[in-house]
């Protein structure tokens, strides 16, 4: 029988997120980053979420509902849903079976709507109302992961974070930011490897750059602004 100390020790330690093994960069390609960073800057200053939202319920929601669906379908649902629930105590008066009435064009919105409501008792509950910008809060509610709720923290300038979707995975290899082969690598890799003025922004520019640029099959190198710093050029 194991003592309760050592399985107390064996608990804890299980719940500490591992970091892999630092990604290598010399300083030639320290350098090739930061004009990386520097060139995206100067296209766009402060890239945004393009998920519509006027106050941080709004925005964790949003988020929460664009797990497998995209921002379009997102704000063409959310539109008409903040304006009768755009906090979480309005959210409960409308119910599950009222908000599936608002975003059952949504994948997975049976879940969605039940993660919701379950997360607008907390809020309710727990919080006042009000959503807590601290990693450990946002990721205890129902149906906020650790990518939901670092778009929430960048977006809204709590802390540096990249959440790491499909856009930025991809991109963040081509571009050879990372060799990571699950989400958590590259993230891992990204916030090492990008300088540090730019880690608040980096999230987007990956990702509007993977969405409109530097798509799956057939990447826009010929109108890509920062195709002569790209290593993947011509490689597909």
């Amino acid at each position: 029988m194991v003592a309760p100390m050592a399985a107390t020790q064996k608990t804890s330690k299980s719940l500490v997120r591992k970091r892999p093994a630092g990604k290598r960069i010399t300083a030639a390609e320290r350098e090739r980053v930061l004009i990386l960073f520097e060139r995206f800057e100067s296209l766009e200053l402060r890239p945004k979420t393009e998920l519509n939202y006027s106050n941080p319920y709004e925005l964790v929601t949003a988020v929460a509902l664009s797990a497998q669906a995209t921002d379009v379908q997102v704000n063409k649902a959310t539109g008409p849903l903040f304006q009768v629930a755009d906090s979480a105590e309005k959210m409960l008066e409308l119910g599950e079976d009222g908000l599936i009435k608002y975003i059952a064009s949504i994948g997975l919105f049976r879940t969605k709507a039940k993660n919701v409501i379950a997360s607008a008792h907390i809020l309710m509950d727990r919080y006042g109302g009000q959503v807590p910008l601290n990693r450990e809060a946002l990721e205890s509610l129902p149906g906020v992961g650790r990518k939901t709720a670092s778009v929430v923290l960048n977006e809204l300038d709590v802390e540096p974070a990249i959440a790491v979707d499909t856009h930025v995975f991809r991109v963040s290899h081509r571009l050879k930011l990372s060799a990571g082969k699950t989400p958590d690598a590259v993230e891992d890799d990204l916030m090492r490897v990008v300088p540090g003025p730019y880690q608040t922004r980096a999230h987007h520019w990956l990702i509007l750059h993977g969405r409109y640029v530097c798509v799956a099959r057939k990447p826009k190198c010929e109108i890509c602004k920062i195709a002569d710093l790209c290593p993947s050029l011509g490689l597909f």
